[in-house]
């Protein structure tokens, strides 16, 4: 069963891959496949907010964070990007600084993009232009939906929805039929849904217990995705 007949997952999910999708062998292999290639080790940073920035990046394999950190340097992760996506456009697009920060969640393949090239192709490209807009569309969505719901949540369901999350944004690196294994730390995943990591730890637990989950270290794997869903109490 697809998890969008039993859960809104679009509503909290977004992807520049389709954007991608649009380019002609011509102008994508002009945006990504010239650009030289950076392997970023798990937790180095990539970006950091207040930069200005003189071009975006493309993944090409792993997983970044985009995050805002506290004046204690506790982060609240706004979002994670996949491999076969872009990131750091929003700036490009406003001539603005970063408003955020992204550093890799496990060892990752990137180019940068220069701002130049990102423009040359979006000028040329009505349709890449074109998608790059719904996408940002939809990513306000998103955001916007995640500040209404996890304001209203409690800690056990913030949890619940982030593992749904999750699971869909590691379900792209697993073969068919496979477990999807959720590799995360208990920080980043406290920073994700937005409560303490000591609560985390005892909620994991407590759905373990249950028979939601399985855990081997860091590794999350979601045995009952209903009943993760029931837990979640979400209706939208």
């Amino acid at each position: 069963m697809s998890l969008d007949a039993i859960f809104p997952i679009k509503n909290w999910y977004f992807s520049t891959q389709s954007v991608l999708d649009s380019l002609s062998e011509e102008d994508y292999a002009f945006l990504i496949s010239r650009q030289e290639k950076q392997k970023y080790k798990k937790g180095e940073v990539i970006y950091k907010e207040g930069v200005f920035p003189s071009g975006l990046f493309f993944i090409h394999y792993g997983k970044v964070k985009k995050y805002k950190a506290d004046q204690n340097d506790k982060e609240q992760i706004l979002y994670i990007i996949n491999k076969g996506e872009l990131m750091g456009y929003h700036p490009i697009l406003a001539e603005e600084r970063y408003t955020d920060s992204t550093s890799a969640l496990q060892s990752c393949l990137i180019s940068f993009i220069p701002k130049e090239d990102f423009l040359t192709i979006l000028n040329r490209s009505p349709l890449f232009s074109k998608r790059l807009l719904k996408v940002l569309s939809n990513e306000l969505a998103v955001f916007a939906n995640k500040i209404s719901i996890f304001g209203q949540r409690t800690a056990v369901e913030r949890l619940a929805i982030a593992l749904i999350i999750l699971r869909e944004k590691f379900k792209i690196d697993t073969i068919e039929n496979k477990v999807i294994q959720i590799d995360i730390s208990r920080n980043d995943l406290a920073g994700i849904a937005g409560i303490a990591t000591e609560n985390v730890t005892r909620l994991l637990k407590d759905f373990k217990s249950e028979g939601i989950i399985s855990t081997t270290g860091r590794i999350i794997q979601i045995l009952d995705i209903m009943k993760l869903i029931q837990r979640s109490n979400y209706v939208g």
